[in-house]
C-alpha cells in the first residue's frame, strides 16, 4: 500500500513582514519625500518645498487696505498663517522707502512654494511682542505657526479721520515634523531676499537668515535677468 506524504507548508507572510518588504526608506532630509521604484529599486527623493534662492515669492502687506497679496496681484484676504523657516528686524532703506525698522519672515505656503513678507513701523512692535513670551519660553518663531490679523486703526490728522491697518501676531504649536522640515530646509538653502539686501542692514535679530558669501548682488544691482550666484542649489 503506497504511503501518503505531507507536503510542507510554506511558512506564513504576515503583515508586518510584507510592510518590511514594500516600506521606502525613510528620506534624508525632513524636508523630502523619498520613492521607491518597485522594478528598479531607484530612490528618487524630491523637496516639498519650491525656491529659487534669493528670489522668495513676494507676499505684500497693503497697510491701506488691511489686505495681503501676491505681488501686488493676487488677492490673499486680511490674515496669513505660517511657520517661519527664516527672519530678521532689521533697519535698512530699502524699496526707496528711506531708513525704516523692519520685519522681514520667510515661510512656505500651503502649495510649497517659498515665500518672504514684510512689515514695518507699529507692526514690527507687535511681532517683538510675540518673540518676547516665546523666547522665556524656550521657544522661537521657527516652533509655532504664526497667525497674522491686519487690525483696523483710525488716525486725525489736520481734523480729518484717516484709517490705516496694522499686523498684530499670535501663536499657536506647531507639529515635531513640520519644524523639522524647515529646519532642515533653512540649513541646506540660502534663504535671503535679493531686493531687500543691501549689505548696510543694522540687524537687531535674525534667525535662519543666510545671504550667500562672494559676490552676492546688492538691492540696487539685482536684476530680473541677473544670473544667480555659482554653484547655489534650487529646490524643486
Amino acid at each position: 500500500m503506497a504511503t501518503a506524504t505531507k507536503t510542507p507548508k510554506a511558512p506564513a507572510v504576515t503583515s508586518t513582514a510584507v510592510a518590511a518588504l514594500t516600506t521606502t526608506p525613510a528620506p534624508s532630509r525632513a524636508y523630502l519625500t523619498a520613492t521607491l521604484d518597485e522594478a528598479t529599486g531607484e530612490l528618487t527623493e524630491t523637496s516639498r518645498f519650491r525656491y529659487l534662492p534669493g528670489h522668495p515669492r513676494q507676499i505684500r502687506f497693503d497697510a491701506k487696505a488691511g489686505q495681503f497679496n501676491i505681488n501686488g496681484l493676487t488677492q490673499l484676504g486680511p490674515t496669513l498663517s505660517f511657520i517661519p523657516l527664516a527672519w530678521r528686524i532689521f533697519s535698512d532703506d530699502i524699496l526707496n522707502m528711506g531708513r525704516k525698522l523692519w520685519a522681514e519672515l520667510f515661510y512656505a505656503d500651503d502649495k510649497g512654494a517659498v515665500c518672504a513678507v514684510l512689515f514695518h513701523g507699529y507692526s514690527v512692535e507687535n511681532l517683538y511682542r510675540l518673540i518676547e513670551p516665546l523666547f522665556y519660553d524656550e521657544l522661537t518663531l521657527a516652533d509655532v505657526i504664526v497667525h497674522v490679523r491686519a487690525v483696523k486703526k483710525e488716525t486725525t490728522k489736520e481734523g480729518k479721520k484717516a484709517t490705516y491697518y496694522l499686523a498684530e501676531f499670535s501663536y499657536e504649536p506647531a507639529g515635531l515634523a513640520e519644524i523639522t522640515a524647515r529646519r532642515d530646509f533653512a540649513q541646506d538653502f540660502p534663504i535671503w531676499r535679493a531686493e531687500t539686501y543691501t549689505g548696510a542692514a543694522d540687524m537687531r535679530i535674525q534667525h535662519g537668515y543666510t545671504v550667500p558669501g562672494g559676490d552676492t548682488p546688492t538691492a540696487d544691482e539685482s536684476t530680473p535677468g541677473s544670473p544667480e550666484p555659482a554653484a547655489l542649489p534650487q529646490a524643486a
